[in-house]
């Protein structure tokens, strides 16, 4: 028989990972395509990136607070729990930033997608979106590396 503890605890870290691990490459890769300023290489990687949001990243989002609470009610810890609280409203903080970031990538895709046929450079639109995708990972990035401070050290807030 499997623990329920322990296979709660297992789910959420591989949660986290997932959300980590998916977060940093998808950026590493977007970074690295829009370096090269080839449209059609942009417009291949967006879509790829955008299949892995939509298969990795938004089914650990929606596993992630399920795993949170079964884990919190197995060991006894209060939902009001200081670092509990503050854990939840960095996760919907990092929300705020990822379902805009999303449609962000599409719409980058799409933008390298019509300048890679038309055989025309990235249009002024791409660069803003790129900008501003750029500028939300960072607040979103560092709140993920703060939640998995919280889960780890529990400080007594």
């Amino acid at each position: 028989m499997i623990d329920t503890l322990i296979l709660a605890r297992w789910m959420h870290v591989i949660g986290a990972t997932v959300l980590l691990g998916t977060g940093s490459g998808i950026a590493f890769f977007m970074l690295m395509a829009h370096r090269t300023k080839d449209a059609a290489l942009i417009a291949h990687v967006a879509q790829t990136v955008v299949v892995a949001d939509v298969l990795f990243t938004a089914s650990a989002v929606i596993v992630q607070p399920l795993t949170g609470l079964w884990l919190a009610h197995q060991i006894g810890w209060p939902l009001a729990t200081p670092w509990i609280l503050w854990s939840v409203g960095l996760y919907i903080f990092i929300g705020c930033f990822w379902l805009p970031v999303v449609r962000m990538q599409m719409r980058m895709r799409d933008l390298a997608r019509a300048a890679a046929e038309s055989a025309v450079p990235l249009p002024p639109a791409y660069f803003r979106l790129y900008r501003l995708w750029f500028a939300c990972g960072i607040p979103a990035f560092a709140a993920m590396l703060a939640i998995i401070w919280l889960m780890l050290e529990r400080p007594s807030l």
